[in-house]
């Protein structure tokens, strides 16, 4: 516990303390709880990713042998030329939201490209879509993992500590100041009969 001082001054320093505190630890609740929440959120909608992963890869898996024919007619198609996200705000943290996937234009000869090959593009776009989107459910869940931890610091700090700490702090500076004004009227009463007493025998003297 941080040494304080037994004054009036002090024991308003130590209440301004307390009421900040007091004032900001339900923002600090509230907040963990969204970042909780939204930790939720991010593991479902990340499992629901991996489950259309497994999924597309099952279906991709009945003619991925075909990729290996002669001739580069996907590899080029496929390539990532832009990766789109944007920004969303909770509770004051930024984390990033996957929007799209961009490639280059497929340009290719109808007659002379196999007719697996349109169904091979959209398909394997769409895989690698669902890769980058499953990169940024993890760095949200980095993100924001990172952010309970801290947010839960504070609570704790502010719960188990701070609050604590001033509220015995006040506690202590009122004992002592009582006890000081208690002491002062006892030291005025006694100087009061004194004068009493001096008053008194003058005037029978």
């Amino acid at each position: 516990m941080s040494k304080i001082k037994f004054t009036k001054g002090e024991l308003k320093k130590q209440r301004d303390a307390l009421k900040k505190f007091e004032r900001y630890l339900p923002i600090l609740q509230l907040k963990k709880q969204q970042m909780q929440l939204e930790i939720q959120r991010t593991h479902q909608r990340l499992n629901q990713k991996i489950e259309e992963l497994d999924n597309l890869e099952n279906k991709i898996s009945k003619w991925a042998g075909l990729l290996a024919e002669p001739g580069d007619y996907v590899a080029g198609w496929i390539k990532p030329k832009n990766i789109i996200t944007s920004g969303f705000n909770i509770a004051g943290v930024d984390i990033p939201v996957f929007e799209r996937v961009d490639f280059e234009e497929a340009e290719y000869d109808l007659f002379l490209t196999p007719l697996w090959v349109d169904t091979a593009i959209i398909a394997l776009r769409k895989f690698i879509a669902l890769l980058e989107e499953k990169k940024v459910l993890n760095k949200q869940l980095e993100i924001l993992a990172k952010e309970l931890r801290i947010t839960n610091q504070r609570v704790n700090l502010f719960e188990k500590i701070k609050i604590p700490e001033c509220v015995e702090n006040i506690r202590r500076i009122r004992i002592y100041l009582g006890d000081q004004q208690a002491s002062t009227v006892g030291r005025s009463k006694i100087a009061k009969k004194k004068i009493e007493k001096m008053s008194l025998e003058a005037i029978l003297a």
